[in-house]
Parts: structure tokens; sequence; C-alpha cells
């Protein structure tokens, strides 16, 4: 018995060196990542080579959905929103899926990313946006799949997708000027609300000028149409660091009904010690 489970263990340790070896992956990954105008773009994907096989209407089928790429989903992510043939594609990842053809591909962005290869049934209500792009017949062979992302402008890129002597092209456009828009409105119309309290809060903490803190916390109380009881107990705070204990009470009494209301207790003893603190209760 003895001799048989030496023999066993020899046998298992001799298969653990074995599955100790590396060797090159047959179709190795690759990632790229991009910024298209303000989005963030990724891709991750498996790079198959032709290794003297005829790719396209054979290793490639024609009319059947393809991974685009080798072993686990070929993937995109995107930052923000983005505008694919037509359809606005939410931030995510995505699947990459296409029906290779001849003259033309059919490209398909799908919301299922957990299938290995093509899934088993094909669900059209998870296709995010699908393009009908154009075969362009390259002059020369590339050896290895290709995903890439050219034609790079302030709001738009090409992914474009090459093996064999074909290139597939799919534009994708980026809700920049939406972005950037937005961006100018915020900063033209001056701080907001939160960027005055934020500023006061800090300005406290930090023992910064008190004056200003006071100052943005004011503003940030005007601006802001019914004050939550933890904004209330922050601007009591700061009318107290600056020496004004009336206002400073005040507006604890008001923290204080709104954290009752609120049925926070842990606001309710804070800003009751402070009201005892201050000599208000």
């Amino acid at each position: 018995m003895k001799k048989i489970l030496l023999f066993t263990a020899i046998v298992a340790m001799s298969f653990t060196g074995i599955a100790q070896i590396n060797t090159p992956a047959a179709s190795p990954t690759a990632e790229m990542e991009q910024k298209v105008g303000l989005t963030d773009v990724t891709i991750k994907y498996s790079r198959p080579s032709m290794k003297g096989r005829t790719v396209m209407g054979n290793l490639v089928p024609y009319d059947k959905i393809w991974r685009t790429g080798a072993n686990q989903n070929t993937m995109i992510t995107f930052g923000d929103d983005v505008m694919i043939g037509g359809s606005t594609v939410k931030a995510g990842t995505y699947a990459i899926f296409t029906k290779p053809g001849q003259t033309k591909w059919d490209v398909y962005f799908y919301t299922d990313t957990e299938n290995w290869g093509a899934p088993a049934e094909w669900d059209e209500s998870k296709v995010a946006a699908k393009v009908t792009a154009d075969v362009t017949k390259l002059p020369m062979n590339v050896e290895t799949f290709t995903i890439s992302l050219d034609n790079l402008t302030n709001d738009s890129a090409i992914l474009g997708m090459m093996w064999e002597n074909a290139y597939v092209p799919v534009k994708i456009t980026t809700m920049t000027d939406k972005m950037v828009t937005s961006s100018i409105e915020k900063v033209m119309n001056g701080p907001s609300a939160g960027d005055y309290y934020a500023a006061a809060v800090y300005y406290m903490d930090a023992n910064k000028d008190i004056a200003k803190a006071e100052k943005w916390m004011d503003k940030a109380m005007e601006m802001t149409p019914e004050p939550a009881f933890y904004q209330l107990r922050q601007q009591s705070l700061i009318y107290a660091k600056a020496g004004k204990k009336d206002k400073a009470i005040e507006t604890a009494k008001k923290s204080l009904a709104a954290s009752k209301a609120a049925n926070n207790m842990d606001y309710v003893k804070m800003n009751e010690d402070s009201l005892k603190e201050w000599g208000a209760m």
C-alpha cells in the first residue's frame, strides 16, 4: 500500500511540474485605452493569426455570428454615453459581435458580456447598437487580427477591424460638445450651492479664513431652498467659530429640529451638545 501511495504521489508531482510550464498563447490577449474627445474607451480582445490559413469565408465563415477575435468575448468599454449607427449607447461594457460578409459586415454591440464566444441563443433585446459596415480590401494581408481606434477628432473615432485583406470601419461619436457646453455654462454661471458649501466646510476644518467660510456658507444656504440638517449643523459651527454665538444657537436649533424630523439621533445629540456648550440648554 505504501508503495502504491508513493507511486501516486510521484505521478501527481510530475503532472504538477508539467502544468507549471509556460508557453505562448495561440491567440494572445491585447488591451488598448484611448481618449476620444473627453471619453475614455477601452478595448480588450484576443488576437488570432492566419498561420497560413484562409480566414474570410473559411476560418471565419460568412453570414454567421463571430466573436470578433478568439477566446473570451471581445469587449469595449465606454466611460460616457456615445452614439453608434444612430443609436445612443450608454456608458458601460459591451461585447462586440460581427456577422462577416464578402462586401459588408454587421457589427453588434451586445450588452451581455459573459459568453465565451457567440451566445448560445441570440437575444435581439441585448443589442445596444448595430451597424452595417462596408468591407475595404487591403493591398496586403494583415497576419494577426487587429482592432484599432483611428481618425480621432474632438468628438469621434473610427473603430477599425483588420484581418487577412479585409478592413471594416465603424464610426463612434462621443458627446464632447454636450459635455463641454455643460461645463462652460456651469463655470460661466458661477459656483453652485454645493461649491460654496464644500469650500466653506473646508475652510472651517482647515482653520483658514473663517470670514470667507461664513460668507460662502451663507451664500450656499441662500441658494438651497430647504437646507438639510447636516448643512445647518455645519453653518452653526462656522458661526460659532466666527464668534457669532447668537447665530450659531439659532441655526443649531433649526438643525436640531430637522434632525429630529429625520430621526437622525446622531445629529440630535451633536446639536444638543453644542447648544449646551453655547449656554442655550
